[in-house]
């Protein structure tokens, strides 16, 4: 007779966010995956401006009445230029979602040192931590810029950002997150990183629909499971010219299903450089497939996603976080 094997030891992760609409759908799923242990959620200026994000936090926290999870504010702006914000997600960020005010505060601990006290305690047991960007990259590449000598602790890097095969969601060439701090961005692919993009071309093709959308019924007011039928019955571009269809696009929360289910997605390699200078394409990502620029692929670009497998589990992760509440 064979011993049982032993469950895997979650994967350890800061959730570094501007929620957004899709932000909080991601923090849902990592909350009710016990692959994920979230450490932290740090906040960025990004779909709204910083307070509101870090407030929107911690509003989803109580929502899965997981407080025990530190929320530590970040950048308030880019790294060069003026802060700029989503377009879909509402004044208050969460779209036609409303929560109540949440009773707890966030730490007073910037976002970039408790990401670096992290790593540190992660570097000092031998263990490594994952880090999931649903915003802009500034906290990031300030945290490689600081201490570069814990980078060593990052096990992977998994962010949405980017559009490659497809055009920008903010200008014609740039996808909102990359524009809104491509020096960031810069910075973060410089870094030597394991590195998972998952750009418009990965998100578009997880697209709501009505019969997705039904995944979500059924759940009872206050519930995480209620709150995301919400929010999604909300997600809606209005726009089948552009996305073929009715519907809206699942950005954030594909990163931290990547980490769950990769079999749910393909990557290519390629060497991604950023645009930061020219006024047309300013933050637009370019990808070198075919390795004609002579560089060394720095990442994994997701470009196909089955997209009923991730409702699938996205709703069945939630779904279970809504009854352990």
């Amino acid at each position: 007779m064979t011993a049982e094997a032993k469950p895997s030891k979650p994967k350890s992760i800061i959730i570094d966010c501007d929620p957004g609409v899709d932000d909080a759908l991601a923090i849902l799923f990592a909350l009710g995956s016990p692959e994920l242990d979230v450490k932290a959620i740090t906040t960025v200026c990004g779909n709204v401006p910083l307070e509101v994000c870090t407030k929107n936090a911690l509003k989803i926290l109580e929502l899965a009445k997981r407080t025990d999870v530190p929320v530590h504010p970040g950048c308030d702006g880019p790294m060069i230029g003026e802060a700029i914000f989503g377009k879909f997600h509402g004044a208050g960020g969460l779209g036609n979602l409303v929560l109540p005010d949440p009773v707890a505060l966030p730490s007073e601990q910037h976002a970039v040192d408790k990401m670096a006290e992290l790593l540190k305690v992660a570097k000092g047991n031998n263990e490594k931590l994952t880090v999931c960007t649903l915003g802009p990259m500034t906290n990031l590449a300030l945290l490689i810029k600081l201490h570069p000598d814990l980078l060593s602790a990052i096990d992977c890097l998994v962010s949405m950002g980017g559009a490659y095969r497809i055009a920008g969601n903010r200008t014609l060439t740039s996808e909102f997150n990359i524009l809104a701090d491509p020096h960031a961005a810069n910075i973060v692919y410089s870094a030597g990183l394991d590195y998972v993009a998952l750009p418009l071309d990965a998100t578009h093709q997880a697209m709501t629909s009505p019969e997705r959308i039904a995944h979500f019924e059924g759940g009872a007011t206050g519930t995480p499971l209620a709150a995301t039928h919400r929010l999604l019955t909300g997600w809606n571009r209005n726009d089948p010219r552009r996305y073929g269809g009715d519907g809206g696009p699942m950005h954030d929360p594909l990163v931290t299903l990547y980490l769950v289910a990769p079999e749910l997605f393909k990557t290519e390699a390629a060497h991604i450089f950023v645009e930061c200078d020219s006024k047309l394409c300013y933050g637009q990502t370019v990808a070198d497939w075919y390795g004609q620029s002579g560089e060394e692929a720095n990442a994994k670009v997701v470009q196909k996603v089955d997209a009923d497998g991730v409702f699938s589990l996205l709703s069945e992760r939630i779904r279970s976080l809504s009854q352990a509440g």
